[in-house]
């Protein structure tokens, strides 16, 4: 995997990485060099999904990484062996899986409910050392009371705590 592919898709990069990586059981070397929209930092959430179901879903808010490349590649794995939710995906259901990565814009402060839409943006709510976010566009999730309701459950923020509002975009690559 280590050639270079200036066409590489952000969902074919997490597939060809989640392929190795269940295949040799470490993390494969990633393209050099790498193509320059990978040579950005930004937090990447990637998503494993089986049959329309969920299957795994680990990311970062804020990049942890030296490039792009780096974060979808650890993600990816995260996402299909260390999700807690799910026992780990092996290489028999990789023909199942369809996959897709989100990019994650710049995170802003908001100030009120008013100013987010469940279609366009993802949300994280903050209370203390608290965080919780949720990604935008979500099926089943149609009202922005859903979504921070959903957000602060996953924080551990309980009802009538007032946490921090953040909002942010995302760009969905699918495969």
């Amino acid at each position: 995997m280590a050639e270079k592919d200036s066409n590489l898709h952000p969902a074919d990069l997490a597939r060809k990485v989640l392929e190795y990586y269940l295949r040799e059981g470490r993390m494969p070397r990633l393209p050099e060099p790498l193509p320059p929209e990978y040579e950005t930092r930004a937090g990447v959430f990637v998503s494993l999904k089986k049959s329309g179901q969920l299957r795994g879903c680990i990311g970062t808010f804020e990049p942890v990484r030296d490039n792009l490349a780096e974060e979808i590649a650890a993600n990816v794995v995260s996402a299909a062996v260390r999700d807690p939710r799910f026992p780990p995906v092996t290489r028999g259901e990789l023909p199942e899986l369809d996959l897709s990565v989100d990019i994650l814009g710049r995170i802003e402060k908001v100030d009120s409910e008013e100013e987010f839409d469940p279609r366009d943006y993802g949300i994280m709510v903050r209370k203390g050392p608290r965080t919780g976010l949720l990604l935008p566009d979500l099926e089943g999730v149609d009202t922005v009371e859903q979504q921070v309701d959903i957000a602060c459950r996953k924080a551990g923020i309980a009802p009538g705590e007032k946490p921090e509002l953040y909002r942010f975009k995302v760009t969905r690559h699918p495969e």
